[in-house]
């Protein structure tokens, strides 16, 4: 039985249409606003939503989504209370969810727990950054026993070798990261994850979503030239903090719209 991710890439090779990833901070503005981002993100065309869980120090994470973690964590979201809202999510979609996260937080949580009340909660899969390719064993497995995803990354920098032993064992999709650094809307040379990411097309059919500095239409659409999937995240959060919820919309909508009309 294949799962909502994988039959959402399905969907959208069958009807050759880019994948659009929206990055989310669970619990901001709030609770009930994160359900409404969610809702906005979904009706305006996003294939897959990326739940982020908030922590003190996440390492991955440009300005705007620490400044989102931190007030996050403030209003009092916890792990537990992301999956209340994966639950409160499903009542009204059935888009594909992974819960982006560090590791501190879930081996707190306790992962074969976490994976179950995740599963139960309605999620589909995890992105964790400082769990490297070779410590995923243990978790890949009490995922692959929850049917969730575990994603895994690959960079500019990371050697044919590493790309090779990470396309043995991808799931879901592999997070193509544009450029090294964190997070954040900036002007990216696509190239060089270019090249990575037709490495990684001669050897799996697992789909390519890349992500970190895409902010705009053009951004996206330049992103998704080699790739199936772009992650935009920072400027939809941005707007989400700041109460913009209209234009968090219509910022989705128009990188939507791009994609289906410039990226064949």
């Amino acid at each position: 039985m294949m799962s909502r991710l994988q039959n959402k890439f399905n969907e959208l090779q069958s009807g050759n249409k880019k994948g659009l990833v929206i990055y989310l901070t669970a619990g901001i503005p709030n609770a009930d606003g994160t359900l409404e981002a969610v809702k906005a993100a979904v009706d305006n065309g996003a294939d897959v939503i990326e739940l982020g869980i908030p922590f003190s120090d996440p390492m991955a994470d440009g300005p705007v989504i620490q400044a989102a973690s931190y007030e996050a964590i403030q209003k009092g979201m916890t792990l537990k209370k992301v999956l209340e809202l994966v639950r409160e999510i499903r009542k009204f979609t059935q888009v594909p969810i992974l819960g982006m996260g560090y590791i501190n937080v879930m081996l707190n949580y306790g992962f074969e727990k976490l994976a179950v009340d995740a599963k139960t909660a309605g999620l589909d899969g995890f992105i964790i950054p400082d769990v490297p390719h070779e410590e995923s064993g243990d978790m890949k497995k009490v995922c692959k026993e929850q049917g969730l995803h575990l994603v895994e990354f690959v960079t500019p920098g990371t050697t044919d070798q590493r790309i090779s032993e990470t396309c043995t064992t991808a799931d879901g999709f592999i997070y193509c990261v544009s450029v090294n650094g964190v997070t954040g809307v900036r002007k990216i040379d696509y190239s060089p994850i270019n090249k990575v990411i037709e490495h990684v097309k001669k050897q799996t059919d697992i789909p390519c979503a890349v992500g970190f500095g895409i902010g705009s239409p053009e951004a996206a659409v330049d992103a998704a030239q080699r790739a199936d999937a772009v992650i935009v995240g920072s400027a939809v959060v941005r707007l989400v903090m700041e109460n913009k919820l209209d234009e968090a919309g219509k910022l989705i909508g128009d990188i939507r719209h791009a994609l289906d009309k410039k990226v064949n």
